[in-house]
């Protein structure tokens, strides 16, 4: 473990020393990997590197005291890993230098903070231009003119580079967008949430025993365990020695994406639910004004003679009390004014009510929405901090009804809410009443997403005392603690679903491939593995390159979903663009065909599957 560096100052830093490895030598400098960032993702990604990819890391932490820091020293402690640690307040030039990342391959900046994250990027590029950078970013748009940015730096040094290979320079990553798809997939729980891929739609879908897919199936993602197997046994299975009898995960292709539709300019009060500006009570006593005003036309029409307009006009006239009195009228003339004017009595109070009812509804509109009353089947969120905001996205496109619940009324996701017409209820989940005025009681599902495990855990427990058979998906930090949570809410409500999801446990898996310079283009939880769909190059792969593509899948491991048409250098270098007016993957390839060097292929594979094909090491044969 490295000694912590000497006292600095912000005008003039002083050298920080060379990074110390656990056994007290100096790490070797040249083709590791450096982590910047002292946080659950920076531990879990050194995790990954370490021991996936067999990766020399060097990790740059602000504290080995706080946060997750004591974790990652002991990382660097194990000597079986080959971890090493520098701890410093700030990730200036000095402390990349110390790092060795002028001779690195790869630095990933997992810090929750974008500007400290760019800064330190367009320095690390500047030390070395030819640097492999993974940037966490929340702010999407920000990041991808700051990849285009650090990506011309590339491309002046290497004018002849590829699209592909420029891609990997720089990848700009959300770790909440990157877990997203599987938090929403877990709480839907059967419904199957959609990959965007070369500008179609995949869709994972869950199938009962006997269930064939809607779509056109790609691969057999999952099978149910069997029991006292290995819990990796049942990923990406042999599709011929499984029988449809078995509950089983189909990865199916639907179609193509269509964009977005243009958001058309409505006017102000659009949006605003005009049902609830008036009540039933006030609905029922408008129409019994009205049809007394109509009556009082049609008696004025047959006692006067007088044309129906211009007797509905002169007992609008009485209603609203500016009529002259009928002096020279009869009995029944004087008789029909007092009436009119009893009614114009009666409307005054209704006019006045319905004005204050309808301003009290304006201006919960135009704040935040309440729960319908009888609102049902819908998904119970709790904080819309970064991780609820994408979430709330995802459930939106989806069309799942939503209810949110936050304590903060100044929540990132509040707005977001406000934009998608989302119910929004102020207050802590784990008080009382809160999750009642959620109708949490009559959800299908309960997404606890704030940043703090114990109000997570509460809130869960709180939910399911409303409805002991909710499905309930937890967000919890610690990996181990969502393991012991996830057994302790299972064995005690054995007939409902709980999911414990780490957000570090589900984005590190893309973070460390982004470092090894291949592209994934989505994750898939499947029971707590995670199985990951990336785009590889067979060039020099003993897995892939001259085998044909039925040769080519390793049960447990990988299996190739769609091989590239395009040239290399006319290749998309986004994959994941859902919009592409240009496909060029095939998908469902022949199997008989043979992967040359220089192809690209789309494969489904899990952690360890994509470990061995990055690197190239064999596995042990399936027993």
């Amino acid at each position: 473990m490295s000694t912590p560096p000497g006292t600095t100052d912000s005008d003039h830093p002083a050298p920080l020393p060379r990074p110390r490895s656990a056994s007290g030598g100096t790490p070797q400098q040249g083709g590791h990997m450096v982590i910047c960032g002292g946080d659950a993702l920076a531990h879990r990604l050194a995790v990954e590197l370490a021991d996936r990819y067999g990766q020399r890391v060097t990790v740059v932490v602000p504290s080995l005291q706080h946060g997750h820091g004591p974790r990652i020293a002991a990382l660097a402690a194990d000597p079986q890993r080959s971890v090493d640690v520098i701890e410093t307040g700030e990730t200036d030039e000095t402390a990349l230098t110390a790092a060795g990342v002028e001779q690195a391959s790869a630095l990933a900046l997992t810090s929750e903070d974008d500007q400290a994250n760019l800064h330190a990027a367009l320095r690390a590029r500047r030390l070395n231009p030819d640097l492999r950078l993974v940037v966490r970013v929340f702010n999407r748009r920000l990041g991808q003119r700051v990849e285009q940015l650090l990506d011309r730096t590339v491309l002046s040094r290497h004018p002849g580079l590829s699209a592909a290979a420029l891609e990997a320079s720089t990848t700009v990553l959300s770790a909440s967008a990157t877990a997203t798809p599987a938090l929403v997939a877990a709480a839907l729980g059967g419904r199957s949430h959609a990959l965007h891929i070369d500008g179609r739609l995949l869709r994972v879908a869950e199938l009962e025993p006997g269930a064939r897919p809607d779509g056109t199936p790609l691969a057999l993602l999952a099978t149910e365990p069997r029991p006292g197997s290995d819990p990796a046994d049942h990923l990406l299975p042999d599709p011929d020695t499984i029988g449809a009898d078995r509950p089983r995960a189909v990865l199916e292709l639907l179609g193509r994406a269509e964009p977005p539709p243009r958001p058309r300019r409505r006017p102000a009060l659009a949006g605003l639910p005009l049902a609830d500006l008036f009540t039933s009570r006030l609905r029922w006593a408008l129409a019994a004004l009205t049809a007394l005003v109509l009556t009082l036309t049609a008696v004025s029409w047959q006692l006067t003679g007088r044309p129906p307009l211009h007797a509905a006009w002169l007992v609008i006239l009485d209603v609203l009390g500016i009529a002259d009195p009928a002096d020279d009228a009869g009995p029944a003339g004087k008789t029909l004014q007092i009436l009119s004017a009893i009614a114009g009595m009666l409307l005054m109070p209704l006019l006045i009510a319905l004005a204050l009812d309808a301003l009290g509804t304006f201006r919960t509109a135009t704040a935040l929405r309440r729960p319908p009353r009888t609102l049902s089947g819908h998904v119970v969120l709790v904080g819309l901090g970064r991780v609820g905001s994408r979430v709330l996205d995802r459930l939106c496109e989806l069309d799942v009804p939503v209810v949110c619940v936050d304590r903060d009324p100044t929540a990132a996701g509040v707005a977001r809410a406000r934009t998608h017409n989302v119910p929004v209820v102020i207050g802590d989940a784990t008080q009382d009443g809160v999750l009642d005025a959620a109708k949490a009681g009559r959800a299908r599902a309960l997404l606890a997403l704030t940043s703090d495990d114990g109000t997570n855990l509460e809130a869960a427990l709180a939910a399911r005392e409303l409805h002991p058979r909710l499905r309930v998906v937890l967000r919890l930090f610690d990996d181990d603690f969502a393991g012991d949570i996830y057994r302790a809410l299972r064995d005690s409500y054995p007939h409902a679903e709980t999911r414990s999801r780490s957000v570090s446990f589900l984005a590190a898996p893309a973070f460390a491939s982004a470092m090894m310079g291949r592209q994934v283009l989505g994750a898939i939880a499947v029971s707590r593995e995670v199985l990951l769909v990336a785009a590889l190059d067979t060039t020099g792969n003993p897995h892939l390159a001259g085998r044909t593509v039925a040769a080519a899948h390793r049960p447990g491991a990988w299996r190739v979903l769609a091989l590239d048409l395009a040239a290399p250098d006319r290749r998309s270098p986004d994959l994941a663009d859902p919009y592409t007016t240009a496909p060029e993957l095939l998908w469902n390839p022949d199997p008989a065909h043979v992967l040359a060097d220089g192809d690209r292929v789309v494969v489904a594979t899990t952690r360890e599957g994509l470990s061995h094909l990055t690197t190239g090491t064999r596995m042990t044969a399936p027993q």
